[in-house]
Protein backbone atom coordinates (compact mmCIF):
# COMPACT_ATOMS: atom_id res chain seq x y z
CA UNK A 1 0.00 0.00 0.00
CA UNK A 2 2.78 2.24 0.84
CA UNK A 3 4.70 1.42 -2.70
CA UNK A 4 4.79 3.65 -5.65
CA UNK A 5 6.26 2.33 -8.60
CA UNK A 6 7.90 5.46 -11.04
CA UNK A 7 5.21 5.06 -13.31
CA UNK A 8 2.33 6.11 -10.49
CA UNK A 9 4.58 8.55 -9.39
CA UNK A 10 4.94 10.05 -12.69
CA UNK A 11 1.32 9.99 -13.16
CA UNK A 12 0.65 11.73 -9.85
CA UNK A 13 2.96 14.68 -9.83
CA UNK A 14 1.95 15.73 -13.70
CA UNK A 15 -1.23 15.18 -13.00
CA UNK A 16 -0.60 17.84 -9.97
CA UNK A 17 1.60 19.70 -12.17
CA UNK A 18 -1.20 20.13 -14.91
CA UNK A 19 -4.40 21.45 -12.83
CA UNK A 20 -1.93 23.72 -11.34
CA UNK A 21 -0.58 25.60 -14.07
CA UNK A 22 -4.23 25.61 -14.80
CA UNK A 23 -5.32 27.24 -11.81
CA UNK A 24 -2.75 29.55 -12.09
CA UNK A 25 -4.02 30.54 -15.35
CA UNK A 26 -7.12 32.52 -13.34
CA UNK A 27 -4.79 34.96 -12.22
CA UNK A 28 -2.74 35.77 -15.55
CA UNK A 29 -4.35 37.68 -18.32
CA UNK A 30 -3.93 35.23 -21.15
CA UNK A 31 -4.95 36.05 -25.15
CA UNK A 32 -8.20 35.25 -26.00
CA UNK A 33 -9.66 31.98 -27.73
CA UNK A 34 -6.81 30.13 -26.55
CA UNK A 35 -6.72 26.76 -25.02
CA UNK A 36 -4.51 28.27 -22.30
CA UNK A 37 -7.19 31.36 -22.01
CA UNK A 38 -9.46 28.80 -19.90
CA UNK A 39 -11.07 30.24 -16.69
CA UNK A 40 -13.21 30.00 -13.73
CA UNK A 41 -16.20 32.19 -14.85
CA UNK A 42 -17.95 33.81 -11.93
CA UNK A 43 -22.06 33.77 -11.71
CA UNK A 44 -24.27 36.19 -11.57
CA UNK A 45 -24.09 36.44 -7.59
CA UNK A 46 -20.44 37.53 -7.41
CA UNK A 47 -20.12 39.08 -10.89
CA UNK A 48 -22.91 41.25 -10.79
CA UNK A 49 -25.71 41.33 -13.58
CA UNK A 50 -28.77 41.14 -15.13
CA UNK A 51 -31.53 38.10 -14.48
CA UNK A 52 -34.56 37.53 -16.86
CA UNK A 53 -37.62 35.03 -16.74
CA UNK A 54 -39.40 34.67 -19.67
CA UNK A 55 -42.55 33.11 -20.51
CA UNK A 56 -43.40 31.28 -24.10
CA UNK A 57 -46.72 32.23 -25.23
CA UNK A 58 -48.19 29.36 -27.43
CA UNK A 59 -51.42 30.66 -27.91
CA UNK A 60 -51.28 32.36 -31.34
CA UNK A 61 -48.59 29.30 -32.31
CA UNK A 62 -51.51 27.10 -31.62
CA UNK A 63 -54.13 29.01 -33.42
CA UNK A 64 -52.11 29.27 -36.42
CA UNK A 65 -51.50 25.61 -36.76
CA UNK A 66 -55.82 25.22 -36.44
CA UNK A 67 -55.94 27.31 -39.41
CA UNK A 68 -53.52 25.20 -41.11
CA UNK A 69 -55.48 22.19 -40.03
CA UNK A 70 -58.72 23.85 -41.29
CA UNK A 71 -57.50 24.50 -44.42
CA UNK A 72 -56.49 20.78 -44.85
CA UNK A 73 -59.72 19.61 -43.12
CA UNK A 74 -61.67 21.28 -46.00
CA UNK A 75 -59.90 19.84 -48.76
CA UNK A 76 -60.36 16.42 -46.99
CA UNK A 77 -63.74 16.56 -46.19
CA UNK A 78 -64.79 17.75 -50.21
CA UNK A 79 -62.92 15.20 -51.33
CA UNK A 80 -64.30 12.07 -49.13
CA UNK A 81 -67.84 14.07 -50.10
CA UNK A 82 -68.38 14.73 -46.36
CA UNK A 83 -71.29 17.71 -46.42
CA UNK A 84 -70.56 20.16 -43.67
CA UNK A 85 -71.04 23.84 -43.16
CA UNK A 86 -69.88 26.64 -41.14
CA UNK A 87 -66.52 25.56 -40.78
CA UNK A 88 -64.92 27.94 -38.77
CA UNK A 89 -61.79 28.35 -35.90
CA UNK A 90 -63.06 29.73 -32.38
CA UNK A 91 -61.18 30.15 -29.30
CA UNK A 92 -58.76 27.38 -30.14
CA UNK A 93 -61.21 24.86 -31.70
CA UNK A 94 -62.21 23.69 -35.10
CA UNK A 95 -66.20 24.25 -35.21
CA UNK A 96 -68.39 22.73 -38.16
CA UNK A 97 -71.97 20.86 -38.38
CA UNK A 98 -71.74 17.84 -40.53
CA UNK A 99 -74.63 16.06 -42.18
CA UNK A 100 -75.91 12.88 -39.84
CA UNK A 101 -75.46 10.30 -42.70
CA UNK A 102 -71.47 11.13 -42.78
CA UNK A 103 -70.19 10.97 -39.12
CA UNK A 104 -69.62 7.83 -39.13
CA UNK A 105 -67.42 8.32 -42.46
CA UNK A 106 -65.47 11.12 -40.65
CA UNK A 107 -65.21 9.39 -37.61
CA UNK A 108 -63.18 6.50 -39.07
CA UNK A 109 -61.04 9.39 -41.07
CA UNK A 110 -60.22 11.25 -38.45
CA UNK A 111 -58.76 8.16 -36.15
CA UNK A 112 -56.70 6.66 -38.92
CA UNK A 113 -53.33 6.20 -38.21
CA UNK A 114 -52.37 7.89 -41.76
CA UNK A 115 -54.54 10.90 -41.46
CA UNK A 116 -52.23 13.75 -42.78
CA UNK A 117 -54.37 16.24 -40.53
CA UNK A 118 -54.39 14.47 -37.31
CA UNK A 119 -51.04 12.90 -36.61
CA UNK A 120 -50.63 9.53 -34.61
CA UNK A 121 -47.69 10.03 -31.98
CA UNK A 122 -46.59 6.37 -31.44
CA UNK A 123 -44.69 7.06 -28.12
CA UNK A 124 -47.97 8.54 -26.37
CA UNK A 125 -50.19 5.58 -28.27
CA UNK A 126 -52.30 8.75 -28.78
CA UNK A 127 -53.68 11.30 -31.33
CA UNK A 128 -52.43 15.07 -32.06
CA UNK A 129 -56.47 16.10 -31.74
CA UNK A 130 -59.45 15.10 -29.76
CA UNK A 131 -62.80 16.07 -31.38
CA UNK A 132 -66.61 16.13 -30.05
CA UNK A 133 -69.69 15.19 -31.52
CA UNK A 134 -73.13 16.78 -30.53
CA UNK A 135 -76.22 17.24 -32.14
CA UNK A 136 -74.47 17.07 -35.21
CA UNK A 137 -72.07 20.16 -34.36
CA UNK A 138 -68.05 19.00 -34.72
CA UNK A 139 -65.69 20.41 -32.21
CA UNK A 140 -62.08 19.56 -33.18
CA UNK A 141 -59.00 20.87 -30.58
CA UNK A 142 -55.99 19.81 -29.69
CA UNK A 143 -55.06 16.57 -27.51
CA UNK A 144 -53.08 16.83 -24.32
CA UNK A 145 -50.31 15.11 -25.88
CA UNK A 146 -50.90 16.98 -29.11
CA UNK A 147 -50.32 19.81 -26.82
CA UNK A 148 -47.47 19.14 -25.01
CA UNK A 149 -45.87 18.33 -28.48
CA UNK A 150 -46.82 21.82 -29.45
CA UNK A 151 -45.74 23.28 -26.59
CA UNK A 152 -42.16 21.73 -26.37
CA UNK A 153 -41.71 22.33 -29.53
CA UNK A 154 -42.30 26.02 -29.32
CA UNK A 155 -40.07 26.64 -26.39
CA UNK A 156 -37.47 24.28 -27.99
CA UNK A 157 -37.68 26.66 -31.01
CA UNK A 158 -37.43 29.61 -28.82
CA UNK A 159 -34.52 28.47 -26.55
CA UNK A 160 -32.19 28.27 -29.62
CA UNK A 161 -33.47 31.50 -31.01
CA UNK A 162 -33.13 33.21 -28.07
CA UNK A 163 -29.49 31.81 -27.75
CA UNK A 164 -28.65 33.19 -30.82
CA UNK A 165 -29.56 36.54 -30.28
CA UNK A 166 -27.86 37.34 -27.20
CA UNK A 167 -24.90 35.14 -28.39
CA UNK A 168 -25.04 37.89 -31.62
CA UNK A 169 -24.84 40.76 -28.89
CA UNK A 170 -21.52 39.08 -27.51
CA UNK A 171 -22.95 38.91 -24.10
CA UNK A 172 -20.08 37.13 -22.19
CA UNK A 173 -20.86 33.42 -20.75
CA UNK A 174 -24.75 33.92 -20.65
CA UNK A 175 -27.13 30.97 -19.20
CA UNK A 176 -30.15 30.32 -21.40
CA UNK A 177 -32.31 27.20 -20.22
CA UNK A 178 -35.65 25.90 -19.76
CA UNK A 179 -37.57 26.10 -16.98
CA UNK A 180 -40.16 24.02 -16.76
CA UNK A 181 -42.39 23.83 -19.61
CA UNK A 182 -43.00 27.15 -20.83
CA UNK A 183 -40.59 29.39 -19.13
CA UNK A 184 -36.96 30.36 -20.16
CA UNK A 185 -33.87 31.44 -17.66
CA UNK A 186 -31.83 34.08 -18.91
CA UNK A 187 -29.31 35.09 -16.70
CA UNK A 188 -26.37 37.81 -18.05
CA UNK A 189 -23.06 38.06 -15.82
CA UNK A 190 -21.90 41.67 -16.14
CA UNK A 191 -24.84 43.00 -18.22
CA UNK A 192 -26.11 46.03 -15.77
CA UNK A 193 -28.38 47.31 -18.06
CA UNK A 194 -30.66 44.55 -19.71
CA UNK A 195 -32.79 47.56 -22.37
CA UNK A 196 -31.45 46.33 -25.52
CA UNK A 197 -31.55 42.55 -24.73
CA UNK A 198 -35.17 43.13 -23.45
CA UNK A 199 -35.78 44.88 -26.96
CA UNK A 200 -34.62 42.41 -29.47
CA UNK A 201 -36.51 39.31 -27.56
CA UNK A 202 -39.64 41.52 -26.74
CA UNK A 203 -39.59 41.00 -30.85
CA UNK A 204 -40.68 38.25 -32.82
CA UNK A 205 -39.25 39.05 -35.77
CA UNK A 206 -41.91 37.87 -38.56
CA UNK A 207 -40.97 39.63 -41.26
CA UNK A 208 -42.77 39.63 -44.88
CA UNK A 209 -42.55 41.42 -48.12
CA UNK A 210 -46.22 42.48 -49.30
CA UNK A 211 -47.73 44.78 -51.68
CA UNK A 212 -49.44 47.79 -51.20
CA UNK A 213 -52.87 47.15 -52.42
CA UNK A 214 -55.86 49.76 -53.18
CA UNK A 215 -58.50 47.52 -54.08
CA UNK A 216 -59.37 44.08 -52.48
CA UNK A 217 -57.73 41.19 -54.61
CA UNK A 218 -58.23 37.47 -53.68
CA UNK A 219 -55.67 37.16 -50.66
CA UNK A 220 -57.41 39.61 -48.77
CA UNK A 221 -55.79 43.04 -47.35
CA UNK A 222 -55.86 44.77 -44.35
CA UNK A 223 -54.69 47.97 -43.19
CA UNK A 224 -51.30 48.12 -41.10
CA UNK A 225 -49.42 51.55 -40.18
CA UNK A 226 -45.98 52.29 -39.89
CA UNK A 227 -43.50 51.46 -37.36
CA UNK A 228 -42.48 55.47 -36.75
CA UNK A 229 -46.05 57.08 -37.89
CA UNK A 230 -49.68 56.85 -37.65
CA UNK A 231 -49.96 56.79 -41.45
CA UNK A 232 -51.46 53.49 -42.40
CA UNK A 233 -51.72 51.38 -45.85
CA UNK A 234 -53.74 48.75 -47.48
CA UNK A 235 -52.05 45.86 -47.51
CA UNK A 236 -52.39 42.41 -49.46
CA UNK A 237 -52.69 38.92 -47.18
CA UNK A 238 -50.37 37.52 -50.26
CA UNK A 239 -46.69 37.28 -49.24
CA UNK A 240 -43.95 37.66 -51.49
CA UNK A 241 -41.24 36.18 -49.65
CA UNK A 242 -40.49 36.33 -46.04
CA UNK A 243 -37.71 35.90 -42.99
CA UNK A 244 -37.14 32.39 -44.12
CA UNK A 245 -36.44 33.28 -46.92
CA UNK A 246 -33.02 35.17 -45.80
CA UNK A 247 -29.59 33.72 -45.82
CA UNK A 248 -28.07 36.76 -44.78
CA UNK A 249 -28.64 40.77 -43.43
CA UNK A 250 -26.37 43.26 -41.98
CA UNK A 251 -26.29 47.07 -41.12
CA UNK A 252 -24.49 48.69 -43.69
CA UNK A 253 -24.13 53.24 -44.40
CA UNK A 254 -26.08 54.27 -48.12
CA UNK A 255 -23.32 56.34 -49.55
CA UNK A 256 -26.01 58.13 -51.49
CA UNK A 257 -28.23 59.35 -48.33
CA UNK A 258 -25.85 58.58 -45.85
CA UNK A 259 -28.10 57.08 -43.87
CA UNK A 260 -28.13 53.62 -41.68
CA UNK A 261 -30.17 50.66 -43.66
CA UNK A 262 -30.08 46.77 -43.81
CA UNK A 263 -28.66 44.81 -46.53
CA UNK A 264 -30.34 41.72 -47.14
CA UNK A 265 -29.87 38.18 -49.25
CA UNK A 266 -32.27 36.13 -50.60
CA UNK A 267 -31.73 32.02 -50.51
CA UNK A 268 -32.38 30.63 -54.38
CA UNK A 269 -36.48 29.94 -53.18
CA UNK A 270 -36.76 33.63 -52.14
CA UNK A 271 -34.97 35.34 -54.69
CA UNK A 272 -37.05 33.42 -57.53
CA UNK A 273 -40.11 34.54 -55.50
CA UNK A 274 -39.24 38.54 -55.27
CA UNK A 275 -38.02 38.75 -59.21
CA UNK A 276 -41.08 37.33 -60.28
CA UNK A 277 -43.47 39.79 -58.21
CA UNK A 278 -41.03 42.43 -58.60
CA UNK A 279 -41.24 42.28 -62.83
CA UNK A 280 -44.91 42.19 -62.40
CA UNK A 281 -45.12 44.75 -60.07
CA UNK A 282 -43.06 47.28 -61.29
CA UNK A 283 -44.93 51.02 -60.63
CA UNK A 284 -46.70 49.82 -57.19
CA UNK A 285 -45.49 50.15 -53.24
CA UNK A 286 -43.83 47.04 -51.98
CA UNK A 287 -44.33 46.64 -48.27
CA UNK A 288 -41.43 45.92 -45.53
CA UNK A 289 -43.42 44.38 -42.66
CA UNK A 290 -41.95 43.15 -39.26
CA UNK A 291 -44.56 41.82 -36.31
CA UNK A 292 -47.11 43.51 -38.54
CA UNK A 293 -45.82 47.03 -38.93
CA UNK A 294 -44.82 48.61 -41.91
CA UNK A 295 -41.13 49.64 -41.61
CA UNK A 296 -40.81 50.48 -45.13
CA UNK A 297 -42.92 50.49 -48.62
CA UNK A 298 -40.86 52.22 -51.57
CA UNK A 299 -41.76 51.75 -55.15
CA UNK A 300 -40.40 48.90 -57.72
CA UNK A 301 -38.70 50.99 -60.15
CA UNK A 302 -37.33 47.88 -61.94
CA UNK A 303 -37.51 44.20 -61.49
CA UNK A 304 -34.92 43.14 -58.73
CA UNK A 305 -33.50 39.98 -60.06
CA UNK A 306 -30.39 40.02 -58.05
CA UNK A 307 -31.87 38.24 -54.92
CA UNK A 308 -30.33 41.15 -53.04
CA UNK A 309 -31.83 44.48 -51.58
CA UNK A 310 -31.62 47.31 -48.70
CA UNK A 311 -34.60 47.69 -46.19
CA UNK A 312 -34.69 51.90 -45.45
CA UNK A 313 -36.34 53.86 -42.71
CA UNK A 314 -35.39 55.91 -40.18
CA UNK A 315 -32.73 54.09 -38.43
CA UNK A 316 -30.08 54.92 -36.58
CA UNK A 317 -26.48 52.06 -37.02
CA UNK A 318 -27.51 50.64 -33.38
CA UNK A 319 -31.35 50.26 -34.74
CA UNK A 320 -30.02 49.04 -37.92
CA UNK A 321 -27.67 46.37 -36.48
CA UNK A 322 -30.28 45.20 -34.40
CA UNK A 323 -32.73 44.95 -36.71
CA UNK A 324 -29.99 42.72 -38.81
CA UNK A 325 -29.17 40.60 -35.58
CA UNK A 326 -33.69 39.62 -35.66
CA UNK A 327 -33.08 38.92 -38.84
CA UNK A 328 -30.49 36.28 -38.56
CA UNK A 329 -31.38 34.60 -36.20
CA UNK A 330 -34.83 33.93 -37.08
CA UNK A 331 -38.39 34.48 -36.05
CA UNK A 332 -39.77 33.57 -32.56
CA UNK A 333 -42.44 31.10 -32.93
CA UNK A 334 -44.45 32.99 -30.40
CA UNK A 335 -44.27 35.27 -28.62
CA UNK A 336 -41.72 36.01 -25.08
CA UNK A 337 -42.99 37.73 -21.96
CA UNK A 338 -40.86 38.83 -19.45
CA UNK A 339 -42.34 38.05 -15.93
CA UNK A 340 -39.62 38.40 -13.83
CA UNK A 341 -36.59 40.76 -13.83
CA UNK A 342 -33.76 41.07 -11.58
CA UNK A 343 -30.60 43.00 -11.41
CA UNK A 344 -27.53 42.28 -9.24
CA UNK A 345 -24.92 45.40 -8.99
CA UNK A 346 -21.57 44.63 -9.21
CA UNK A 347 -21.17 46.22 -5.63
CA UNK A 348 -23.25 43.28 -3.93
CA UNK A 349 -21.21 40.68 -6.20
CA UNK A 350 -18.01 41.61 -4.79
CA UNK A 351 -19.67 41.68 -1.34
CA UNK A 352 -20.28 38.01 -2.20
CA UNK A 353 -16.47 37.36 -3.10
CA UNK A 354 -15.28 38.78 0.07
CA UNK A 355 -17.74 37.03 2.26
CA UNK A 356 -17.37 33.79 0.69
CA UNK A 357 -13.50 33.88 0.09
CA UNK A 358 -13.12 34.97 4.06
CA UNK A 359 -14.91 32.39 5.30
CA UNK A 360 -12.81 29.92 3.04
CA UNK A 361 -10.12 31.22 4.47
CA UNK A 362 -11.06 31.41 8.39
CA UNK A 363 -11.73 27.90 7.89
CA UNK A 364 -8.64 27.08 6.37
CA UNK A 365 -6.40 28.28 8.72
CA UNK A 366 -8.25 26.72 11.56
CA UNK A 367 -8.22 23.34 9.94
CA UNK A 368 -4.31 24.03 9.16
CA UNK A 369 -4.05 24.92 13.01
CA UNK A 370 -5.78 22.14 14.29
CA UNK A 371 -3.89 19.13 12.06
CA UNK A 372 -0.72 20.90 13.52
CA UNK A 373 -1.81 20.68 16.69
CA UNK A 374 -3.51 17.41 17.08
CA UNK A 375 -0.55 15.39 14.38
CA UNK A 376 2.64 17.34 14.23
CA UNK A 377 4.18 15.89 11.48
CA UNK A 378 1.43 14.14 10.10
CA UNK A 379 -0.35 17.50 10.37
CA UNK A 380 1.59 19.15 7.86
CA UNK A 381 1.57 16.48 5.37
CA UNK A 382 -2.77 16.81 5.49
CA UNK A 383 -2.12 20.45 5.68
CA UNK A 384 -0.49 20.30 2.18
CA UNK A 385 -2.66 17.75 0.85
CA UNK A 386 -5.28 20.06 1.60
CA UNK A 387 -3.04 22.97 -0.63
CA UNK A 388 -2.80 20.64 -3.48
CA UNK A 389 -6.62 19.54 -2.83
CA UNK A 390 -7.84 23.28 -3.75
CA UNK A 391 -5.39 23.78 -6.29
CA UNK A 392 -6.81 20.51 -8.00
CA UNK A 393 -9.95 21.36 -7.27
CA UNK A 394 -9.44 25.05 -9.04
CA UNK A 395 -7.68 23.60 -11.79
CA UNK A 396 -10.95 20.88 -12.41
CA UNK A 397 -13.15 23.97 -12.49
CA UNK A 398 -11.10 25.94 -14.78
CA UNK A 399 -10.60 22.76 -17.48
CA UNK A 400 -14.26 22.61 -17.69
CA UNK A 401 -14.94 26.55 -17.62
CA UNK A 402 -17.23 25.91 -15.41
CA UNK A 403 -19.40 28.72 -13.68
CA UNK A 404 -18.79 29.45 -9.92
CA UNK A 405 -21.49 30.86 -7.62
CA UNK A 406 -21.74 31.85 -4.05
CA UNK A 407 -23.45 27.75 -3.44
CA UNK A 408 -20.30 26.92 -5.49
CA UNK A 409 -17.93 28.74 -2.71
CA UNK A 410 -20.30 26.87 -0.27
CA UNK A 411 -19.15 23.74 -2.06
CA UNK A 412 -15.30 24.48 -1.67
CA UNK A 413 -15.60 24.96 1.84
CA UNK A 414 -17.46 21.78 2.97
CA UNK A 415 -15.22 20.10 0.08
CA UNK A 416 -12.10 21.59 3.01
CA UNK A 417 -13.70 19.79 5.73
CA UNK A 418 -14.34 16.60 3.96
CA UNK A 419 -10.90 16.54 2.52
CA UNK A 420 -9.21 16.64 6.78
CA UNK A 421 -12.35 14.09 7.31
CA UNK A 422 -10.55 11.82 5.22
CA UNK A 423 -7.23 12.20 6.89
CA UNK A 424 -8.52 12.22 10.13
CA UNK A 425 -10.27 9.11 9.33
CA UNK A 426 -6.12 7.57 8.07
CA UNK A 427 -4.47 8.68 10.61
CA UNK A 428 -7.03 7.62 13.64
CA UNK A 429 -6.59 4.05 12.25
CA UNK A 430 -2.54 4.44 11.77
CA UNK A 431 -2.56 5.56 15.41
CA UNK A 432 -4.27 2.49 16.80
CA UNK A 433 -2.05 -0.03 14.54
CA UNK A 434 0.93 1.64 16.26
CA UNK A 435 -0.01 0.67 19.60
CA UNK A 436 -0.25 -3.13 18.52
CA UNK A 437 2.31 -3.12 15.48
CA UNK A 438 5.80 -2.64 16.26
CA UNK A 439 6.97 -2.15 12.79
CA UNK A 440 6.18 1.72 11.74
CA UNK A 441 5.58 0.72 8.08
CA UNK A 442 3.53 -1.66 8.62
CA UNK A 443 1.38 -0.10 10.57
CA UNK A 444 0.87 3.07 8.15
CA UNK A 445 0.67 0.35 5.80
CA UNK A 446 -2.56 -1.30 7.35
CA UNK A 447 -3.58 2.28 8.44
CA UNK A 448 -4.10 3.23 5.44
CA UNK A 449 -5.51 -0.68 4.05
CA UNK A 450 -8.43 -0.42 7.05
CA UNK A 451 -9.26 3.35 6.83
CA UNK A 452 -10.01 2.67 3.01
CA UNK A 453 -13.59 1.65 2.87
CA UNK A 454 -15.08 3.98 5.87
CA UNK A 455 -13.09 6.93 3.58
CA UNK A 456 -14.34 5.64 0.59
CA UNK A 457 -18.29 4.68 1.50
CA UNK A 458 -18.49 9.05 3.26
CA UNK A 459 -17.16 10.33 -0.04
CA UNK A 460 -19.15 8.02 -2.48
CA UNK A 461 -22.40 8.43 -0.77
CA UNK A 462 -21.95 12.35 -0.94
CA UNK A 463 -20.91 12.30 -4.31
CA UNK A 464 -24.21 10.18 -5.35
CA UNK A 465 -26.04 13.33 -3.22
CA UNK A 466 -24.13 15.78 -5.36
CA UNK A 467 -24.93 13.62 -8.53
CA UNK A 468 -28.92 13.93 -7.46
CA UNK A 469 -28.38 17.48 -7.18
CA UNK A 470 -26.97 18.28 -10.56
CA UNK A 471 -29.55 15.93 -11.91
CA UNK A 472 -32.46 17.75 -10.33
CA UNK A 473 -31.26 20.95 -9.53
CA UNK A 474 -30.88 24.01 -11.24
CA UNK A 475 -29.00 27.51 -11.57
CA UNK A 476 -27.04 27.72 -8.36
CA UNK A 477 -27.83 24.01 -6.78
CA UNK A 478 -26.28 22.78 -10.30
CA UNK A 479 -23.34 25.25 -8.71
CA UNK A 480 -22.88 23.76 -5.50
CA UNK A 481 -23.10 20.07 -7.41
CA UNK A 482 -20.47 20.70 -9.42
CA UNK A 483 -17.98 21.82 -6.77
CA UNK A 484 -18.94 19.23 -4.55
CA UNK A 485 -18.28 16.62 -6.80
CA UNK A 486 -15.41 17.46 -8.72
CA UNK A 487 -14.25 18.12 -4.95
CA UNK A 488 -14.82 15.00 -3.70
CA UNK A 489 -12.51 13.02 -6.61
CA UNK A 490 -9.90 15.55 -5.66
CA UNK A 491 -10.26 14.94 -2.24
CA UNK A 492 -9.74 11.11 -2.75
CA UNK A 493 -6.69 11.70 -5.12
CA UNK A 494 -4.98 14.05 -2.58
CA UNK A 495 -5.75 11.55 0.31
CA UNK A 496 -4.98 8.44 -1.08
CA UNK A 497 -1.95 9.56 -3.77
CA UNK A 498 -0.24 12.49 -2.50
CA UNK A 499 -0.88 12.30 1.32
CA UNK A 500 0.10 9.06 1.16
CA UNK A 501 3.18 9.18 -0.63
CA UNK A 502 4.27 11.56 1.41
CA UNK A 503 3.55 9.29 4.34
CA UNK A 504 5.41 6.23 3.40
CA UNK A 505 8.63 8.97 2.83
CA UNK A 506 8.16 9.96 6.24
CA UNK A 507 7.71 6.17 7.50
CA UNK A 508 10.61 4.88 5.68
CA UNK A 509 12.71 7.72 7.17
CA UNK A 510 11.74 6.70 10.87
CA UNK A 511 11.14 3.08 10.44
CA UNK A 512 13.67 2.43 13.17
CA UNK A 513 12.22 5.15 15.44
CA UNK A 514 8.61 4.82 17.40
CA UNK A 515 6.15 7.24 16.02
CA UNK A 516 3.72 8.70 18.58
CA UNK A 517 0.57 10.22 17.74
CA UNK A 518 -1.64 11.88 20.42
Amino acid sequence: MLYFSKIKLFIIYIVIITLSFFSLTNFVNKSENSFLSKKVNLGLDLQGGSYLLLEVDSSPLINQNLQTKLLKLRSELKDKNINYKNIKLNNESINFSINPEHIKIFEEFFVSEDNLINIYYNKYRSYEMDYLIENNKVTITYSKYGLIEVMNSTLNQSLEIVRRRIDEVGTKDPTIIKRGSDRILIELPGLEDPSRIKKLLGKTANLSFRFASDTEDAFGSELLSFEDSEEQLNISKRVIASGENLINAKPQIDNQTNQAVVSFTFDRVGSKKFARATTDGVGKRIAIILDNKIISAPSVLEPILGGAGQITGNFTFQSATDLALLLRSGALPAPLTIIEERTVGPDLGEDSIKAGSLSLLIGFILVIFFMLYKYRFLGIIADLALIINLVLLLGALTLLEATLTLPGIAGIILTVGMAVDANVLIFERIKEELKVEKSTIHAFDTGYKKAQSAVLDANITTLISAIILFALGSGPVKGFAVTLGIGILTTLFSAYFFARHLSSIYAMKNKEKQIIIQ
